[in-house]
This record gives C-alpha cells, sequence and structure tokens, in this order.
C-alpha cells in the first residue's frame, strides 16, 4: 500500500477465530478516506498468548486494538486503566495506547444501542431478553440498563463459565441503574418460552450460529417469538444465522445480525484512537456492498 511508510501507525485486533472480521477492512478503509498513515491488522491470539500480545503493544508502539473473544475480560488485569463503563463491566473491547499507558474502554454496548437507533429502533422502557453473560452481553446488558431499558431477564446456563458474571450484572443493573434485573437458567427453557413471550427484544450474545455452530440457535422453535418483537444476533458473519432463520419463520419483522453493532462500537474506538469520526456512512456502504455482491453470486 503506497500509503505505508515509516511513520505509519499500527492498530489490530487481538482474538480468535479471527478471520472472518470485518474490523480490518472497516478501519483501515476508514484510514484511507481520511488521509491518515495508519493500517489495522488481525491477530490470532487467544488468553495463552494475551499477556505477551498485550506486551507487544508497548514494545511494538501500537496505538490501539480492539479485544474480542475469548479476550474481553481476561485483558482487563493486562492494562494500567480502565473507562468507567470498561471498570463496572470488568470488560474491554478497545485499548487505547498513551506513551506506553494501555487504557482499556467498552464500546460494544454504546454500539448495541446506537445500532438500534440506525433502524429507528427505541428500546427505552421495554422489556429485555439477553442470553449470554460473556463480554458482548455484559457490556450491553449495562448500557441497556444505563440507557434506560425498563426490565432485563438475563439467561445463561447454570453450569456455564460465565454464570457468576450474570449473577454479578443482575447485582450492578438492580443496584446502579432504574432497570429491574432477573437472573434465569438457560436450561429451564419453560421459564425462557416463558419470557420471551412478553419481550420486546430478545438479544443473542452467545456463539452460536458463528463458525463452528452455523447450525445451532438457542431458539428453534419459531412459535417461541412474536411478531411485534425485536430479535437481535450479536453474531454478523453470517449475516443470517440460524436464529435469524428461525424469527424470520415466525414473521419478526426487525431480525438484526451483528454488523450494526460492529460498524458502531468500531467508530467510538475509531474516534478514541484518533480523535476523529469515522466516515459511518462510506463504511456501512462498503460493508453492506458486499452483502448485495455476495448475494447476486449465490
Amino acid at each position: 500500500m503506497e500509503r505505508i511508510d515509516g511513520h505509519t501507525g499500527l492498530f489490530g485486533i487481538f482474538a480468535t477465530p479471527i478471520k472472518h472480521s470485518l474490523s480490518p477492512k472497516m478501519h483501515n478503509n476508514a484510514f484511507a478516506k481520511l488521509g491518515l498513515n495508519d493500517v489495522y491488522l488481525a491477530f490470532e491470539v487467544g488468553q495463552d498468548q494475551l499477556a505477551n500480545a498485550v506486551q507487544s503493544m508497548r514494545t511494538l508502539h501500537m496505538r490501539g486494538a480492539n479485544i474480542s473473544m475469548p479476550n474481553k475480560q481476561a485483558i482487563v488485569p493486562l492494562l494500567d486503566k480502565l473507562s468507567p463503563a470498561a471498570q463496572l463491566t470488568g470488560t474491554v473491547n478497545t485499548v487505547v495506547n498513551d506513551h506506553g499507558v494501555l487504557t482499556g474502554h467498552i464500546t460494544d454496548g454504546t454500539g448495541f444501542m446506537q445500532a438500534l437507533r440506525d433502524e429507528g429502533l427505541n428500546i427505552l422502557g421495554a422489556k429485555m431478553v439477553l442470553a449470554g453473560a460473556g463480554g458482548a452481553g455484559t457490556a450491553i446488558a449495562i448500557q441497556a440498563a444505563l440507557d434506560g431499558v425498563g426490565e432485563i431477564a438475563i439467561f445463561n446456563r447454570r453450569s456455564g463459565a460465565k454464570w457468576s458474571q450474570a449473577c454479578k450484572n443482575v447485582e450492578l443493573i438492580n443496584h446502579h441503574t432504574k432497570c429491574h434485573a432477573t437472573l434465569h437458567a438457560l436450561e429451564d427453557q419453560s421459564d425462557f418460552k416463558q419470557e420471551l413471550a412478553s419481550a420486546d427484544i430478545y438479544c443473542d450474545t452467545t456463539s452460536l450460529g458463528m463458525k463452528p455452530h452455523e447450525n445451532e440457535s438457542v431458539v428453534n422453535d419459531p412459535t417461541w417469538f412474536h411478531q411485534q418483537m425485536i430479535v437481535f444476533d450479536a453474531v454478523y458473519a453470517p449475516r443470517e444465522t440460524k436464529l435469524l432463520k428461525v424469527a424470520k419463520q415466525a414473521g419478526v419483522a426487525h431480525r438484526l445480525n451483528g454488523i450494526g453493532m460492529i460498524i458502531e462500537q468500531g467508530a467510538e474506538a475509531f474516534q478514541l484512537w484518533t480523535g476523529k469520526q469515522m466516515p459511518v456512512d462510506y463504511i456501512r456502504h462498503l460493508l453492506f456492498e458486499d452483502d448485495q455482491v455476495a448475494k447476486n453470486k449465490n
């Protein structure tokens, strides 16, 4: 690339799996559009390599990084400082390197809420059913509660590693916001079905639907959904997950994958790193243009 030289700033993402990530295309095109001498790369990094990856940010003078599964919570003790939101949630998806001082931020929650607003959807005062208490699930639950969602029913497997985090999320919401949160075991399918029946929005932040679980979904029966609700899947590759196919069978009008959230959380990270507004409309056009090309090929 012509714009890479000895002064080029380095950004990246630490996650696994990572080859499907849209972040390099999104940020590199934004840098080019604004004439910034920066580059963004994807690094296959799991929790075993995370400490070395964080140290590499200091050694290589990386200006910033995104953090995705499975590292969003594991990275917290490796950083120097946390933003108030990251401290509250115990989750980080964006790191800013300020002359060797690494500060963690979380933009998933604000990205989720903005993605809904971009679609003309308002969930303030609404009831949300949310599955998952990992990094994205935690950030979305806390931010939605702070922004004014009325009720959140959080589901997670009692036998899962994130059950304690789900408990903490409910406690944080009930003590620090006006939202009422309840905790439910995902193993209790009767309870899950009942909560979905009265939900205004179902938000799925589990890994089901993405590789290697493309043919799996937390909800498999279309009768569990109703047409007036919103169904959101944080997975964005593939664009139509098994969950969204089930929602389509149910006649749900507002079915959203995670691409809008990825764009909006990325825009906030971009501003933290560069102090500039990401050209969101341009980036959205590029990504949706890719979708249209893929459809035409099929």
